[in-house]
C-alpha cells in the first residue's frame, strides 16, 4: 500500500520565494499548497488540514506571528507543526515568532538541507499527535529539565538560568549519567550536549529515543554544541533530537525553543489525558448500552418465562385431570376382568382343569400389577403437583413406623432395622414419608432372599454436608447400570424375581430433587446397595 503525500501549506505572499519553497518541498516528496496570505491560510486549514504548516513572519494584513496564535487557539489546529520561515535572522525576530506559537523559526537564507531537516524533524514530532475534539487547560505541575554536559561551568550556567524561569532542574556529567537519571524519574526536557567523551550526544539521543517509546508522557530533546554546522545538525535531528541549538545562541533563543519544545509535548500531553477521558466515557456508554440491553433481554425473558410457567401450569393440571381420568377408565375395566376371573375360579372351579385355572390366576396377577402400576403413577404425579410445606420432622419416626407397617405384612420376615435414635430434617412430611417408604421397601423387597438381612438408615457429615443414607446387604446391582436406576420403568431384576413398577426410586428422586438435594446410589451385586440423599433446606440437626 503507497502511503499518502504529507501535506504542507506555505503561507507566502511573495509569488517568487512560493514557488522556490514549493519547488524544493515537492521535490522531496511533499504535497504543497501555497497561500498568499494568512486569511487564506485559516481557510486551507478548515478545509484541508494540513501535518505542517510554513508561515512567512512579514505577511500583509494578519501577520505570521498572529496566524500562529490563532492556529494554538483553534483546538481542532492547535496539532499542526508550525514552521517560521521569514527573512529576519535576528535573535529578537526569532523570540517573537518562537512565542507566538511557532515550533521552529529558519531564516529564508539558511542552507535548503538544513530546512528540509528541520521540516521532517516537526513531521516526526507531529505524527505522535492526534487531532481530537474536545480540550481543557494543561495541569499545572512542576516541569522537570535535565541538562547534561561535561563542562562544569557551562552546566551550572543552564541550570542557574532555567531555575530562574521557575524550571525544577538535575544534571548529569556524562551521557551514562544522563540514562540513569531518566530510569529514575521522569523528565519533560533534555538538554543535551553534542560532543562529549565516551558517550556523545548523538548516542545518548538514540538511546532516548528507544527509551521514548514506552514513556507515558512526551520527553523533549534538545541538543545543545559549540560547532553549529550543518552535518551535524542533520545527524542529531535524524538521531532523534526535537530541535539543535548552537552555545554561541543568547540565552534568551535557547529558553525560547525549549517553550516551544515543552508547549508541543504538553499540547500531547494534554491530548492523550483527552483521548482516555473519551475511550472511558466510550467504555462507559458500551457498558451503560449493554446493562439496558441486558436489563431489557431479562425483563424480556422474565416475560416468556411467567408465561411459559402459566402454560406449564395449565398443561400440568390438564395432565392431572387426564391421569386421573385415565386412571378411572382403566381400574373399572380391570376390577371387571379381575372379578369374573375371581367368579370363575370359586364357582367353576370344579369345570375348569389346572391350566385353565392357571390361565385365570395369570390374569388376576396381570389385573393386580397393572392396578399397582395405576397407583404408582399417580402417585408420581402428585409428588410433582404436591406444593410443599416445610416443617421439622423426624426420619427416624417416619421410618420406625415405616418398618412397622412392612413387618405387619410379611409377619415371617425380621430383618435386623438399625438407625439412631433422632434424624431431625426440615422438609414436607408428606412427601419424605413418600420417599423413605419407597428406600425401605426397596431395602425390605431386595433382602428377602438374604439370610441375615439388614437394613439400616443413618446419615454422615461430608465437606460440611449432611448426608442421609439407606443401606442394605441384599441382592445388590451392577453400578455399570446404576444411570438406570431413577428413572421410570426402568428395572434391574425380572418380575419374577423382585417384583414391582419400577416407579419408586423416580419418585424418591423427584421428591429429593424438590427438596433441593440430590441422591445417588452404590451397590454390588449380592453385596447390597446403599443410597444417599441430601436435603437442600435448613439442616433441624444442626
Amino acid at each position: 500500500m503507497v502511503s499518502r503525500a504529507q501535506k504542507i501549506i506555505l503561507v507566502e505572499d511573495s509569488p517568487t520565494q512560493a514557488a522556490k519553497l514549493s519547488a524544493q518541498l515537492e521535490a522531496e516528496g511533499f504535497e504543497v499548497k501555497a497561500c498568499s496570505s494568512a486569511e487564506e491560510g485559516l481557510r486551507e486549514i478548515s478545509d484541508n488540514p494540513p501535518d505542517l504548516m510554513v508561515v512567512d513572519y512579514y505577511l500583509p494584513g494578519l501577520r505570521g506571528d498572529e496566524l500562529c496564535r490563532r492556529i494554538r487557539m483553534n483546538i481542532e489546529a492547535r496539532q499542526i507543526p508550525v514552521l517560521m520561515f521569514t527573512v529576519d535572522d535576528t535573535h529578537a525576530m526569532e523570540l517573537r515568532g518562537l512565542d507566538s506559537g511557532a515550533d521552529d523559526y529558519i531564516s529564508k537564507s539558511a542552507d535548503p538541507e538544513v530546512l528540509i531537516a528541520r521540516i521532517r524533524a516537526l513531521l516526526r514530532k507531529g505524527r505522535e499527535s492526534q487531532a481530537i475534539l474536545g480540550a481543557a487547560q494543561p495541569h499545572m505541575r512542576d516541569v522537570w529539565m535535565l541538562a547534561v554536559d561535561d563542562s562544569p561551568t557551562y552546566l551550572e550556567k543552564i541550570v542557574l538560568e532555567l531555575e530562574q524561569d521557575g524550571y525544577k532542574c538535575d544534571k548529569a556529567a556524562s551521557g551514562d549519567e544522563c540514562l540513569k537519571k531518566l530510569d529514575a524519574r521522569p523528565f519533560d526536557c533534555v538538554i543535551l550536549d553534542l560532543v562529549m567523551p565516551g558517550m556523545d550526544g548523538i548516542a545518548v539521543c538514540r538511546r532516548i529515543t528507544e527509551m521514548r517509546r514506552g514513556l507515558r508522557n512526551p520527553l523533549a530533546v534538545l541538543m545543545l554544541t559549540a560547532q553549529e554546522g550543518k552535518e551535524d545538525l542533520t545527524r542529531a535531528l535524524e538521531a532523534g533530537a526535537d530541535d539543535f541549538v548552537g552555545k554561541s545562541s543568547e540565552m534568551a533563543v535557547l529558553k525560547g525553543r525549549i517553550r516551544a519544545l515543552l508547549r508541543r509535548n504538553f499540547y500531547l500531553e494534554e491530548n492523550r489525558k483527552i483521548i482516555e477521558e473519551l475511550k472511558a466515557k466510550e467504555m462507559e456508554a458500551v457498558r451503560a448500552k449493554i446493562e439496558k440491553e441486558a436489563a431489557q433481554a431479562r425483563a424480556s425473558l422474565a416475560q416468556k418465562l411467567e408465561i411459559a410457567n402459566a402454560k406449564l401450569e395449565e398443561a400440568n393440571r390438564e395432565l392431572e385431570s387426564f391421569s386421573y381420568s385415565v386412571s378411572h377408565d382403566l381400574r373399572s375395566p380391570l376390577r371387571t376382568i379381575d372379578g369374573f376371573s375371581q367368579v370363575l375360579l370359586e364357582d367353576y372351579a370344579d369345570k375348569l382343569d389346572d391350566p385353565g385355572k392357571d390361565h385365570l390366576n395369570r390374569v388376576r396377577r396381570g389385573c393386580q400389577q397393572m392396578g399397582e402400576l395405576i397407583d404408582d403413577l399417580l402417585n408420581l404425579a402428585r409428588v410433582i403437583r404436591h406444593e410443599i410445606k416445610m416443617e421439622k420432622t423426624d426420619l427416624i419416626v417416619i421410618a420406625r413406623a415405616v418398618m412397622e407397617q412392612l413387618k405387619k405384612a410379611n409377619p415371617g420376615r425380621k430383618p435386623e432395622f438399625t438407625a439412631p435414635p433422632k434424624l431431625p430434617v426440615t422438609g414436607d412430611p408428606g412427601l419424605l414419608r413418600a420417599a423413605i417408604e419407597n428406600l425401605l421397601g426397596n431395602a425390605w423387597k431386595f433382602t428377602g432372599k438374604k439370610m441375615g438381612a439388614k437394613i439400616e438408615l443413618g446419615t454422615m457429615r461430608k465437606d460440611g454436608e449432611t448426608i442421609y443414607f439407606v443401606r442394605d446387604n441384599g441382592a445388590g446391582f451392577d453400578m455399570s447400570y446404576a444411570n438406570k436406576l431413577f428413572g421410570a420403568f426402568q428395572r434391574l431384576h425380572s418380575q419374577e424375581e423382585f417384583p414391582g413398577t419400577g416407579i419408586g426410586l423416580a419418585t424418591v428422586q423427584r421428591i429429593v430433587r424438590r427438596h433441593g438435594g440430590r441422591i445417588w446410589a452404590e451397590g454390588a451385586v449380592d453385596q447390597g446397595a446403599v443410597f444417599y440423599f441430601t436435603l437442600g433446606g435448613p439442616d433441624a440437626s444442626q
